[in-house]
């Protein structure tokens, strides 16, 4: 615990830039594929990636164009078709011309001004400039009034205009406050939004890196304390052009089991395989829908990973048969260390096959983790990657389908918490040390577990939970934001992280519902389920020696409204699912800020205490104790209350009334909502929720559907529907069109339900895929 002494003036040292710019501009030369420039004493390369993207990378030694990380898909980097290159020189200015990039170097000071096909500067004033303390750095410049989004799920708020962030994955266990500037996940990506339209910029470089908005403010400053300087700038214009474009060079979310998308219960730990059981078999007393139960460490021999403490759980593949005829499945924590034990299957094979983490000289890393003294796999090499994922032969045989990666940044108990920075790892024939791909690690674990369970669970769809992670880590996991507490600050703080993990190409994630440490109440827990059932990813999750929070924990009250608002997350499931298909074709996140659809509205720039679940649902959550009405902001438009019907126009804020039992959540007028009428995590009849617009106007919406469990999908085999509602003064027409149906099954019919501007709902049946339905208004 620091005290006051740690801000003793003699302790306080001030900012001092000792650095050396990247300059004159020396020559060039231009390629086939783009154009190499000398800044001073580095070589500097250019290339076109299309209209939207352009690399700037900062050549090796030799002055060779550097491999890109795993983070990048190759097939991203290839530019799409012949680009044209030129250059020309006028004066001082040097332009070189990438397609339709263009980028002006002054050659006295190095500084470059990058300009995409349409005229917009995406990169003003670039400098690139050489540390004093080594690495390489960029600054740009950039107006008071510029928002910056993205970098994963740093805490504080929506906008990071103000402060700075390192990112080196880091296990913080620390109360998660806004001034923390390293968490467990690394996402090197923000995007720049100003009055004109956005851009972003992706620095791909696995090491320490800081993009700081603090120091030089207006002007921003991004650097790599080690490694290269793999630059990505990203035209736009919108923020939904940037997030797309990001996720085509990093990869996107592929569709997860619709299991994955259901309520989870976890907790450290449920230590016996009766107490899971009994958990399970109160969840379908109570009459609470429940899609999986979370293993923490507890279920193994001795904290060794693939393994399970035989007096605890005696029959761990009888205890998951009888899970799964309930509907419920389950999910282990897995971690990278692997204990050292000569008598521990797991280490003796991995010695035997030389899969673990070594320094130069060849001595096995050790380091201190939940079973002790324990090495950890090299994922940076491929060959280690499938040994590991050949580990998990051990769960599937017991009938686990999901897994947990956790302690991965990685965590050790030790002064730097983490792996020694000069271990050397095989990185595929390309060593490097730790230091350079520390941020890395994480995700390569999640992709071997992934890649693993894929091969192996004979077309099903894998579910990975991780705790670290490094853009790209989307292509094979879910993230969760870590060590949260029970504090109300926590939950109103999970609104931004999330948000901008979103905007980050992370589009399935959340925090621990109710938080993990400390004590929730029933009231924190009543609130925080109701918001997290509007998240992406959904579980409660505690920690030993706290007060207990599984839904009925605080009593038949607080249990009521639990049970409410997690059936509710099974009725939006269609639309959700529809949600999450979107996400896999764009990259777009589900739960989104209000700039993303309402980017020219100030008011939404940095409004992060609501959100939007697609561009349909909005969400207000109560984040504070005793609160019973709140403040919500709609934005231009119409918009339902959805607990009362109340038609109330947007463009302002309103008083919305919010008791315990209610969530403030509102419906665009025009929205076409599919819902499950079910109340379990079993599907039920299908309707669809249209909320009226005016007269004249055309309300769309959209239904994905498929077996919500293999990859047949990517075959073909699924429905997708175009939904739309045509308002008129006596009547709305509602129809769906078949856009493609590979998939055999159908519901015989359909409810329909108009919400009506004056408050009352009219229903009617429709049947068949396609089909035209007229309701009238009520006589």
């Amino acid at each position: 615990m620091q005290t006051s002494e740690s801000i003793k003036p003699d302790r306080v040292k001030q900012q001092v830039f000792r650095e050396r710019a990247l300059a004159p501009l020396d020559d060039w030369q231009v390629h086939a594929w783009g154009v190499t420039v000398t800044l001073g004493h580095r070589r500097v390369a250019l290339q076109a990636l299309g209209q939207d993207i352009l690399r700037l990378v900062l050549c090796d030694e030799h002055g060779d164009v550097p491999l890109s990380t795993v983070g990048v898909l190759p097939d991203a980097i290839q530019p799409e078709g012949e680009v044209r290159v030129a250059a020309e020189e006028t004066g001082r200015t040097v332009t070189l011309r990438l397609g339709t990039w263009k980028v002006k170097i002054d050659r006295d000071t190095g500084t470059l001004d990058a300009t995409d096909g349409a005229g917009r500067v995406i990169a003003a004033g670039m400098q690139l400039f050489s540390p004093a303390a080594g690495g390489v750095g960029a600054v740009f410049e950039a107006a008071p009034a510029t928002r910056f989004y993205g970098l994963g799920e740093e805490p504080g708020g929506l906008d990071k205009r103000h402060e700075a962030y390192t990112m080196w994955n880091s296990d913080v266990y620390a109360p998660h406050v806004p001034e923390m500037e390293t968490l467990y996940v690394s996402i090197p990506f923000v995007i720049r939004f100003d009055e004109g339209g956005a851009s972003g910029l992706f620095l791909d470089n696995p090491g320490k890196t800081k993009f700081d908005f603090r120091t030089r403010f207006p002007a921003y400053e991004v650097s790599a304390a080690t490694g290269g300087f793999d630059c990505y700038l990203i035209a736009g214009p919108t923020l939904k052009d940037v997030i797309s474009a990001y996720t085509r060079l990093t990869g996107r979310m592929p569709m997860p089991p619709r299991w994955a998308l259901g309520y989870h219960q976890s907790r450290y730990s449920y230590e016996t395989q009766e107490e899971v059981l009994a958990l399970a078999r109160t969840f379908q007393d109570k009459d609470i829908p429940l899609d999986a139960i979370y293993l923490d460490i507890h279920y193994m021999d001795g904290y060794r990973v693939f393994t399970f403490d035989r007096n605890r759980f005696p029959c761990p593949q009888q205890m998951c048969d009888e899970l799964r005829d309930m509907g419920v499945r389950v999910v282990t924590i897995v971690d990278p260390g692997v204990k050292q034990d000569p008598e521990y299957r797991v280490y003796r094979d991995g010695i035997a096959n030389d899969v673990f983490c070594k320094s130069v000289e060849g001595d096995l890393f050790i380091g201190d983790v939940w079973p002790g003294a324990s090495a950890f796999p090299d994922f940076t090499d491929d060959r280690v990657g499938r040994w590991w994922a050949d580990q998990h032969d051990f769960y599937l045989q017991q009938g686990i389908r999901g897994i947990w990666n956790d302690m991965n940044e990685p965590a050790v108990f030790n002064e730097t918490k983490t792996m020694d920075v000069g271990v050397l790892h095989r990185n595929n024939g390309h060593p490097r040390t730790h230091r350079e791909l520390h941020n890395l690690y994480g995700m390569l674990m999640s992709k071997a577990t992934y890649e693993g369970l894929a091969e192996k669970l004979g077309g099903e769809r894998p579910f990975i939970l991780t705790r670290a992670g490094y853009s790209g880590v989307q292509r094979y996991a879910a993230v969760w934001t870590g060590d949260n507490r029970s504090f109300w600050e926590h939950m109103a703080m999970a609104i931004p992280m999330v948000l901008n993990m979103g905007l980050s190409g992370i589009a399935f994630g959340g925090p621990d519902v109710g938080g993990f440490a400390h004590h929730a109440t029933g009231e924190l827990l009543a609130r925080w389920t109701q918001m997290g059932a509007f998240f992406p990813f959904f579980r409660n999750h505690s920690a030993m020696e706290t007060l207990r929070q599984e839904p009925w924990s605080f009593g038949e009250e607080i249990e009521h409204i639990v049970r409410k608002y997690i059936r509710l997350r099974y009725r939006f499931m269609p639309y959700l699912y529809t949600l999450f298909r979107e996400a896999s074709e764009t990259g777009l996140p589900i739960m989104r800020p209000l700039a993303l659809e309402y980017p020219d509205d100030p008011v939404t720039h940095n409004l992060d205490d609501q959100f939007l679940v697609g561009r349909d649902i909005l969400v207000a959550p109560v984040c504070r104790p005793d609160v019973r009405c709140r403040a919500v902001y709609l934005p231009f438009g119409t918009w339902n209350n959805y607990w009362t019907g109340e038609q109330l126009e947007g463009g302002r804020h309103v008083l919305v009334d919010a008791p315990l039992a209610t969530l403030p959540l509102f419906v665009r007028a025009g929205a076409i909502l599919p819902v499950d009428l079910g109340e379990t995590n079993r599907p039920g009849q299908l309707a669809f929720e249209v909320y009226e617009g005016t007269a004249g106007e055309v309300g769309e919406g959209r239904l994905y559907e498929d077996d919500g469990l293999t990859f047949e999908y990517r075959d073909g085999h699924y429905r997708d529907r175009k939904l739309t509602a045509e308002f008129h003064h006596d009547h709305v027409r509602v129809k769906a069109a078949v856009i493609h149906d590979g998939w055999g099954h159908a519901n015989a019919e359909y409810l329909i339900r108009v919400h009506r501007r004056v408050g009352s709902v009219t229903e009617a049946v429709a049947r068949g895929l396609s089909f035209e339905v007229r309701v009238n208004e009520p006589d």
